[in-house]
């Protein structure tokens, strides 16, 4: 998923990078009649400034961050300048004398506060990838003013007043098209963050917004500190039996990290369920590393983040009240592709009764293979649970396809996939190339840059990938830009993707699992959307669209990583080069539907928690956690004991801390646009440079620039059908042909 900023996006105007100098006003340069206190401390602030590298465009290509320069303590200097500067620029726009026009309001606004967009691009990034102690004490400073900044900004009455007019006259400009949409975008984001509201509910509304903002940087922090301190030490080599050898040498790494020698550690991944799951075959292993996960955020102790996300759901109702509407999922929703809940959760209403049914099918299977072994081992069967769940389907699925994840791992070596399967894909159908850039800095040594190369040649944009896990990384996988794309800024894109794969020791090779694969497909869609984008106006360029749309191009990626011939270039065994024998594809096809209802009631059932904290109405009390989880599970019918949702409540950061709330049926409701555009693919022949080249042209370099459900119309020829998604989600049986 792409990364949403402390500004959030979704509500915030664009603060638009720029290749230019920044206007440091206030910075007035001192009278010869100044003191000598006074002239010492002007000296200082302007070696300050000269030395912070924010402070000025980055002179590497692209103006990529140059983090060989950049130290912790040029953040925050940063952050508050750009803020100071924004507002200065702001007031001007809002005092002009001049009668409001495109030009001197909306255009204006977009090239407002280039400090402080180049420092939150760099900021957000690293605070997510690469933390330490001073950085997330600079994030939880910063976090309120920043929404204090950005109410400053929307609630400020003249600057609104100067919109309003433009926006009132807006049919009668015969402006272009992206123009218009500008106006349209920026309008409904200004009235959606409280434009329109009297000056005592403003104010209720900032005190509001400014607490939020600190309890959802305090939950990330405490998110990444549970997660870190939830890792599974084990101290006999035996209970890790069934992990391969690279997978154990990891876990002896990560406990050297932590000064355990002698010991190994099994460190948390984001999700509910952990990879290791599937190959420990000790019950007392697996359910400890279950329960690490489940139980991360909620020990009682500094790092429980249920207080906290108790008072933010609680904070919403508040703040959706106050600005006219029934609950905070109607608000947020009013902007998105599904405008309501009630949308929302009939979409998913079709879902969940297949996805349970055939997970419980599934589950049946599972029961089954548990008392086949329990039997031959002659002891006594037990009833399947969550943390039984990963272990024993991979044994399902060993016995029904013949099929072992050992037998793909040595196939998928992490850089073969991503030159000869994503980089390759993406040349088959946009004709982009790659090259990989050792003399741009990076900010942490296990991240790689690659310059990108158009069809015709031309550079195009860098792309940073960061793969492994870190103690000191946020979990999942996501994209983001360091530098957006904007013809009227002049700046090209400077993207990253970042996922949490194991990193090998010293030696070995980094392989893949097939889910692994497909992320490394899905976090490089996201990418694409970004480094293609082609517009004129900051606002509306690259993934700076509804949650329920900026899916859509990932997940649609994510069908190439099974194509036939994209699959065949790069699933090669990585000692010898040669290809995955025909008999092992053939197998990974049919086992392609495999625990697919699993798969869809974790994430069902998650999406539907999601919705139900943010249905709250305003009347509703403080709730408790546990107990509210478990009536919203039981209500939907997605309770099924051993299939977990995909996050629990206490570490869903996708709703509480990173712009996903009421939005996390987006990775839902984009595969059904994903599914539906790879069958309009299929019909015109799959894998072509025609077909890429237009689905560029249309989709992805458009951004939001369209209203999105005419922008798939125009491209896909009809309106998205749910149909394709349930046959490859295995949900329904595809018609006989």
């Amino acid at each position: 998923m792409p990364r949403l900023r402390l500004l959030a996006i979704a509500t915030s105007i664009a603060l638009a990078a720029c290749s230019q100098a920044p206007n440091n006003t206030g910075s007035a340069t001192p009278s010869s009649s100044s003191s000598a206190p006074a002239k010492a401390a002007t000296t200082a602030a302007a070696e300050a400034t000269a030395s912070n590298p924010f402070f000025a465009a980055s002179t590497l290509p692209y103006q990529a961050p140059p983090f060989d320069k950049i130290k912790d303590s040029d953040y925050q200097p940063a952050i508050e300048e750009g803020m100071k500067q924004q507002l200065a620029e702001v007031e001007t726009i809002a005092n002009n004398p001049d009668a409001p026009t495109f030009e001197n309001t909306y255009v204006a606004l977009e090239k407002t506060g280039v400090l402080l967009n180049r420092v939150m691009m760099v900021f957000n990034g690293v605070t997510a990838a690469n933390t330490d102690d001073a950085l997330q004490k600079v994030q939880e400073d910063e976090a309120p003013r920043l929404a204090a900044h950005a109410d400053a900004i929307h609630l400020n009455d003249k600057l609104f007043q100067r919109i309003q007019t433009v926006y009132d006259q807006r049919d009668s400009l015969k402006l272009d098209p992206e123009s218009q949409r500008l106006i349209e975008v920026v309008y409904r984001q200004f009235v959606m963050a409280g434009a329109k509201l009297s000056d005592a509910d403003k104010t209720k509304l900032k005190d509001f917004n400014k607490e939020e903002a600190s309890l959802e940087a305090q939950f990330n922090n405490k998110l990444l500190a549970a997660a870190k301190n939830g890792a599974v030490v084990v101290d006999d080599k035996s209970k890790l039996a069934g992990l391969s050898d690279e997978d154990i040498a990891a876990a002896a790494q990560a406990a050297k990290d932590r000064h355990l020698d002698g010991k190994w550690v099994l460190t948390l991944q984001n999700t509910t369920q952990q990879p290791l799951l599937q190959d420990l075959t000790d019950r007392g292993t697996r359910q400890a590393l279950f329960e690490a996960s489940w139980n991360r955020a909620e020990k009682s102790d500094a790092n429980d983040t249920r207080d906290t996300i108790e008072r933010i759901a609680q904070l919403r109702t508040q703040e959706a009240k106050l600005l006219g509407f029934p609950n905070y999922a109607s608000w947020t929703l009013e902007d998105q592709m599904a405008k309501t809940p009630e949308t929302v959760m009939s979409f998913m209403g079709k879902l969940a009764p297949a996805a349970v049914a055939r997970a419980k099918v599934e589950a049946a299977d599972i029961q089954k293979q548990i008392d086949k072994d329990q039997a031959a081992l002659k002891q006594p069967t037990f009833k399947l649970e969550p943390w039984d769940w990963e272990h024993y389907a991979e044994e399902v699925r060993k016995a029904k396809y013949d099929l072992d994840d050992s037998q793909i791992k040595p196939y998928f070596e992490l850089d073969n996939v991503l030159q000869n399967g994503v980089f390759y894909a993406a040349n088959q159908l946009y004709g982009l190339t790659f090259k990989e850039r050792k003399d741009i800095p990076v900010y942490n040594p296990d991240v790689r840059v690659f310059e990108v190369f158009d069809k015709d040649g031309k550079s195009l944009a860098l792309f940073y990938f960061d793969y492994f896990k870190r103690d000191n990384k946020n979990g999942g996988a996501w994209m983001d830009n360091f530098v957006g794309q904007s013809k009227l800024i002049g700046t090209k894109p400077v993207i990253y993707n970042v996922a949490n794969f194991t990193k090998p020791a010293a030696g070995q090779p980094a392989l893949l699992s097939m889910d692994d694969v497909v992320t490394m497909f899905h976090e490089f869609g996201h990418g694409l959307h970004g480094l293609f984008a082609d517009a004129q106006y900051p606002t509306l360029s690259g993934t700076q669209t509804a949650r329920d749309f900026v899916e859509f191009p990932s997940q649609f990626n994510e069908h190439w990583a099974t194509d036939p011939k994209v699959f065949a270039n790069y699933a090669k065994n990585y000692k010898d080069g040669t290809p995955m024998p025909q008999p092992l594809v053939d197998k990974i096809k049919k086992a392609g539907l495999f625990n697919k209802g699993y798969d869809m009631t974790e994430l069902v059932a998650a999406a539907m928690l999601d919705m139900n904290w943010h249905m709250l109405g305003a009347d509703a009390p403080k709730q408790d956690v546990d107990a509210f989880e478990i009536a919203s599970l039981k209500k939907d019918g997605v309770d099924l004991s051993y299939v977990p949702p995909r996050y629990r409540s206490s570490y869903f950061l996708h709703i509480w801390s990173n712009g996903y709330s009421a939005g996390y049926y987006a990775y839902l409701w984009t595969q059904m646009l994903a599914d539906d555009a790879f069958e309009g693919f299929k019909e015109h022949g799959g894998l072509t440079r025609d077909n890429g080249d237009r689905f560029r042209a249309m989709i992805l370099s458009r951004g939001n620039t369209v209203e999105l459900a005419k922008l798939y119309k125009d491209w896909r020829g009809k309106d998205p059908v749910i149909e394709p998604m349930l046959i490859d989600r295995g949900l329904k049986q595809e018609p006989a042909k």
